[in-house]
């Protein structure tokens, strides 16, 4: 069984059901509201133990009740805990989401700079058992000693880099051996939204294996240089809340298993896909029989 850490954030997400986004001030309706956990690490940790793996999440919580109800959730997903830290006078992200009808989202977060971003109390030597490190970059301080510890056990050391309030993408891609950008981040890491140029853009400055994730357009690597595709799974999408976090998740899982990267990237756009197809952030994860299925339905 494949054995994960993922390291990073773990928010309470608010969701609110609308008809459209609104783009204007004023008073607007939701039609269904949900709060569940969220987070790019976290989910990710969700995934992983979804489809079958072994899976830590290593972060911050305020030792609040939001901060219980995040590390409850986890756990009922079978998500280790165990190396939480629960921050005093410290409290929990939040994030309110809008999600509208073709399953599209707005996302407004605050994380509480109380919430003590030395990563000393890391217990990195435990990396030496693991398959894998999954990290994001909403955590710096704890993702690049995370990253530099992975890879001195010679294990993948998984970046989810996607955009965040300052530059700390800028040194965490240095220290990561895979990196999957989201679209807007590769585009500010390079400053061009052309995916050929941004990606071999990006080579100039890390060694690792880069590749950037553009929802419904697929997944785009470089391969010796060589831009490659995998097109993304044709579904009927109601919620793409969290479909990058699955992505990384599954990545994660894939490369830990030792999966080909063209396997691995084809087995995270299936699990990412069949998230889209269900409501609710973490509850339409899919666990890993969905996935085979259709992986064998669209070759």
């Amino acid at each position: 069984m494949a054995s994960i850490v993922c390291i990073g954030i773990a928010v309470l997400d608010q969701i609110f059901s609308m008809e459209e986004l609104p783009f204007q001030p004023g008073k607007h309706f939701a039609h269904n509201y949900l709060e569940v956990g969220g987070g790019p690490a976290a989910t990710a940790a969700v995934t992983i133990a979804k489809l079958g793996g072994e899976v830590e999440f290593w972060g911050r919580v305020g030792a609040d009740e939001v901060g219980h109800r995040i590390t409850s959730e986890l756990e009922g997903y079978g998500v280790n805990v165990r190396h939480v830290r629960r921050v005093e006078q410290g409290h929990s992200s939040i994030s309110s989401v809008l999600v509208d009808q073709q399953g599209e989202r707005l996302i407004v977060n605050r994380s509480d700079p109380k919430l003590d971003a030395d990563p000393s109390w890391l217990p990195l030597e435990e990396l030496a058992t693991k398959d894998a490190v999954l990290v994001d970059s909403r955590w710096p301080q704890g993702s690049i000693v995370g990253l530099k510890a992975a890879r001195s056990y010679q294990i993948p050391a998984i970046l989810d880099a996607d955009l965040t309030p300052d530059n700390s993408v800028q040194q965490l891609v240095q220290q990561a051996s895979h990196v999957a950008f989201s679209e807007q981040a590769l585009k500010r890491f390079t400053n061009t939204s052309n995916v050929n140029l941004a990606l071999k853009q990006a080579r100039q400055t890390s060694d690792a294996w880069l590749c950037v994730t553009q929802g419904g357009e697929g997944t785009y690597w470089l391969e010796e240089e060589v831009v490659e595709h995998v097109p993304a799974f044709s579904v009927d999408v109601v919620d793409t809340l969290g479909a990058g976090d699955v992505f990384h998740g599954a990545l994660a899982f894939a490369l830990a298993e030792g999966q080909s990267i063209r396997e691995a990237i084809r087995f995270s756009n299936a699990t990412a896909a069949l998230k889209c197809t269900q409501p609710g952030g973490r509850s339409g994860i899919p666990e890993r029989d969905a996935v085979e299925a259709l992986l064998q339905q669209q070759f």
